[in-house]
């Protein structure tokens, strides 16, 4: 080849490769950024943990450049916990107790393998234990439980997990209840209304829309538990927490009435990276207000509770941003 035409044809290749640099980071050509879709388990469309994923698939889509999220209703904790292990969702909320179950391998989880690919991203709100009973049930007591027909949460649900713990507390098993009913949240609220049933175990934030429902027709109570069976819980469960229930929560409940609770938390799989947990879990909590102005819950969500009864261990990007902030 002629050495001039040879000097061209370089001087011409190097042309050509200089100006597709410069067009690659210019106009339309320019890099995008690649979707990364997440799906939330949320709940019933009824209950608090549904408007509370909304709110923050809205928030990451609105944050988080690639975003595509959507809060999905599920059954709650235990199935929540189910999508994250399997790889069927990506961020779950779930009740703190059934989170210590999984990856220990204990209460619902017993005999099964330990749920050890999940991680925790943050605390929530207190998921109130509530007993529900009928006014004129005479029940003012855990203990007034004793041979009575009492709901007690659907088969290996979270809030059945709670009730058995509780009677258990005061000396009390199912063998001593006139009749201890498997029974969801609305199953339990219409067996109230019809007075077919004495009292119910609710776990729940407040208030609860199925326990607001029998109030405006039925005269119930909320029935308390003192500090020294909520002290002997903490002992043996860590997850439990006193709370207050506060006067006029419900229609006809005029005192504070105290009890226990646990925690809602947000859990994320274990193999999503630390940059983007990182960035789900900064936009969640500088975005807060979106929360707040979904559900009243949101002010209960704090970047200062958000490793407040924390049962397994945190995820690191979730945890570069909590020391970012001095959280502990």
């Amino acid at each position: 080849m002629n050495k001039k035409l040879f000097a061209f044809l370089m001087v011409a290749i190097l042309l050509v490769s200089v100006m597709a640099g410069c067009s690659s980071n210019t106009g339309t050509d320019a890099p995008k950024t690649e979707t990364t879709y997440i799906s939330i388990a949320t709940g019933g469309t009824s209950g608090t943990y549904y408007p509370l994923g909304g709110a923050f698939a809205k928030i990451f889509n609105d944050n988080v450049p690639g975003v595509v999220a959507n809060a999905q209703a599920t059954g709650a904790s235990v199935e929540n916990m189910g999508l994250v292990s399997q790889g069927e969702a990506e961020i779950a909320l779930i009740q703190n107790d059934i989170t210590f179950y999984a990856y220990n391998g204990t209460e619902v989880y017993e005999g099964k393998d330990k749920i050890t690919n999940v991680r925790g991203m943050a605390m929530l709100y207190p998921e109130v234990i509530q007993i529900v009973a009928l006014k004129d049930s005479n029940i003012n007591s855990v203990d007034d439980l004793k041979g009575k027909k009492v709901a007690i949460g659907a088969p290996g649900s979270g809030a059945e997990a709670n009730a058995r713990q509780i009677l258990a507390a005061h000396g009390i098993s199912y063998d001593d209840l006139a009749k201890a009913d498997f029974l969801s949240f609305s199953e339990a609220a219409d067996q109230l209304k019809n007075k077919q049933i004495d009292a119910a175990f609710v776990t729940a934030g407040l208030p609860t829309a199925a326990i607001t429902e029998v109030a405006q027709t039925t005269d119930i109570v909320i029935v308390p538990i003192t500090s020294a069976k909520i002290t002997e819980l903490e002992k043996q469960y860590s997850f439990y927490t006193e709370v207050t229930v506060p006067g006029g929560t419900y229609k006809g409940q005029d005192a504070d009435v105290k009890t226990t609770a646990v925690m809602a938390m947000l859990i994320v799989k274990a193999d999503l990276s630390e940059d983007f947990v990182y960035e789900l879990t900064k936009a969640m909590f500088e975005n807060r207000q979106t929360i707040i102005d979904t559900h009243s819950r949101g002010n209960d969500i704090t970047l200062e509770t958000a490793l407040k009864g924390m049962p397994i261990d945190v995820h690191p990007g979730a945890q570069k941003y909590f020391d970012e902030k001095g959280i502990k």
